[in-house]
């Protein structure tokens, strides 16, 4: 070690000196944080002394740098993110964006004591679920409901309530594996029930059901086959022929919808889906669905029909387990509240506002943003107008479309790297921008970048030059 070496070294601050000029920080971040994280610079530049690298020993460009590293760590994990994938219900991206209500009913709930488990009428404890079932019977026909905190929550409830220690038959074409390798096989096992497989992957017959049923058959459940379609040379039994089968034989039968539909989606111009109420009046005794998705309110299970059964579901010690809080409780009641007033709901409901936008008026908007983009990315990139399809998402009506329009990047070069380097600089942006890389383009689809939020998607693009 020479001298200079040993010099820089001895140069270098204590950690007590620069929490003595660190006082603002300490009292912001608390005294061991400042500590550890001053040390922690403190072992990064002697590693560099000692390698000969030039360091800054200016204890000002120290504190900064603790500061910096401070207000990095202090970073949300979870952000706010710009989604631009094509994809408006992405299951990794959050789903369905919450309407303002059901935002307002939140922060109304989270700061203070609330009425969650207390009936004000009687002045004594009360039921959490009492805040939503009317509103949930109200919109689907059912006789009662009760809510959990997904639609996996539900199923694994409803059948280790209903099916424990008995057999399920379930047409093979609906053992389905969803997102996160959730298999609709494990989850029956992990309920306590035992799965029989009927029918084959493309062709179940009534015959199938009935021949599977015998002295230990719990009930009859219709699985929607969420991200894929089976077509061609098929049959599926239709739910009316199911109830009645199940009704023969003095069994519940249970339709587990996936997505939560509560409209009549085609005079939207979207694709048919089936509502709850017509899952009902088709003879289920329950129906399953999920409180995000094509519902558009927070993550959450609701399972609504015979209130016999309801009740003893929600008798289950599991329903403890996977109840609700006082905000998701909020959120999904406000959500529901808007259905009331259904000639409102495009504008009131954001995941309906968005499936719904026009084609022309999201190519008008990637017309008029395409210029202020390519002025930010420079003379390394092209920025044009393209057509593609977006997708409803999160396993709802998963081979259906919507015309759309993107944002295509293509790299001068012609190559691939400064597109994947571009993807990356995007999500490093204050608030992320997540686009999707296709036959050489980077695509910016703008179905879900509304107008109001178009001034501050472009403002912060000036950072990917610094």
């Amino acid at each position: 070690m020479n001298n200079n070496t040993q010099q820089q070294l001895r140069d270098l601050p204590s950690v007590s000196v620069i929490l003595d000029h660190m006082r603002d920080d300490v009292a912001r971040w608390g005294h061991d944080a400042v500590t550890g994280a001053a040390r922690a610079h403190l072992e990064v530049l002697r590693a560099a002394i000692q390698l000969d690298e030039p360091v800054a020993l200016d204890l000002s460009n120290i504190r900064q740098t603790i500061r910096d590293s401070l207000t990095d760590s202090a970073q949300p994990a979870l952000k706010s993110v710009f989604n631009l994938t094509g994809i408006v219900l992405h299951s990794n991206l959050g789903r369905a964006n919450l309407a303002d209500a059901a935002i307002d009913a939140m922060n109304r709930v989270a700061g203070g004591a609330n009425n969650l488990e207390y009936d004000l009428a009687k002045g004594q404890r009360g039921d959490r679920d009492s805040h939503i079932e009317s509103l949930i019977c109200e919109l689907t026909g059912a006789e009662a409901a009760t809510v959990v905190n997904n639609n996996a929550a539900a199923v694994l409830l409803t059948l280790n309530t209903l099916a424990l220690g008995k057999t399920v038959p379930v047409s093979r074409g609906e053992l389905v594996e969803i997102g996160g390798s959730f298999r609709v096989p494990d989850i029956m096992e992990r309920s306590g029930c035992s799965l029989v497989e009927v029918g084959t992957t493309n062709r179940t017959h009534l015959k199938d059901y009935a021949n599977a049923i015998d002295a230990d058959t719990a009930l009859l459940m219709r699985v929607h086959t969420s991200n894929y379609r089976i077509e061609g040379f098929t049959n599926t039994v239709p739910e009316t022929e199911l109830a009645t089968l199940a009704e023969e034989n003095n069994i519940p039968f249970v339709v587990d919808m996936g997505c939560g539909n509560l409209i009549d989606l085609k005079a939207l111009g979207l694709p048919h889906e089936a509502t709850a109420q017509q899952t009902l009046d088709h003879g289920a005794d329950l129906v399953l669905f999920s409180g995000d998705k094509l519902l558009g309110g927070p993550q959450a299970g609701i399972i609504a029909g015979r209130s016999d059964l309801v009740a003893s579901i929600k008798q289950n010690p599991l329903k403890r387990a996977l109840r609700l809080d006082k905000v998701t409780l909020a959120a999904l009641e406000a959500t529901l509240q808007l259905y009331r007033n259904p000639d409102e709901l495009v504008s009131t409901l954001p995941t309906l506002r968005l499936l719904t936008r026009a084609e022309h008026t999201i190519r008008q908007q990637a017309d008029r943003l395409g210029l202020k983009v390519n002025a930010h990315l420079g003379d390394s990139y092209r920025v044009e107008t393209a057509s593609v399809s977006s997708q409803i998402g999160s396993g709802a009506l998963p081979v259906e479309v919507l015309p759309s329009a993107a944002l295509s990047i293509t790299a001068a070069n012609g190559e691939d790297e400064p597109l994947r380097s571009l993807a990356q600089r995007l999500r490093q942006l204050p608030k992320p921008v997540i686009g999707r890389l296709h036959n050489g383009a980077l695509l910016l689809d703008l179905r879900c970048l509304e107008p109001i939020h178009e001034e501050a998607f472009i403002e912060q693009l000036s950072e990917l030059t610094r």
